[in-house]
């Protein structure tokens, strides 16, 4: 993990649906040129959403019950950007947020490939990008 040195926090089930590759694009209201390997962040407060949660195999639930640490590591391919309704409900199966979630101007979506899943590291979070100190 010494070759990681930056996380994206999101919050649960988000980030269990991320980091094993079931939502594969991550919905922002702000856009990155940031690529590369990124940590996976489950934030310490979840989606309060009950549709969020609908979204969770029942299988993934304990690992979604994981807050305030590293749960998962992506490739950061790309920024996608959503400047209408239309386009973002038709990337809502790699996203998964409701279509109704979208909001003018525009929203960014980040796109994952090689998503896997880690042992959970305990880590405080950041909204955005943050740097994160390797395991001693």
């Amino acid at each position: 993990m010494a070759e990681v040195c930056y996380a994206l926090s999101l919050k649960q089930p988000w980030a269990t649906l991320l980091a094993h590759g079931l939502k594969t694009v991550e919905i922002r209201r702000w856009p990155t040129r940031l690529r590369g390997r990124i940590l996976i962040h489950a934030a310490r407060v979840p989606d309060p959403q009950p549709w969020a949660w609908q979204q969770l195999p029942p299988e993934l639930r304990a690992a979604a019950e994981q807050v305030g640490g590293i749960v998962g590591v992506g490739e950061l391919t790309g920024c996608l950007v959503y400047r209408d309704a239309v386009a973002f409900a038709a990337d809502q199966p790699r996203h998964l947020n409701d279509p109704a979630w979208f909001r003018p101007p525009v929203l960014y979506g980040f796109t994952f490939t090689q998503l896997t899943p880690l042992r959970f590291r305990r880590y405080p979070g950041w909204v955005r990008f943050f740097r994160v100190e390797a395991e001693k």
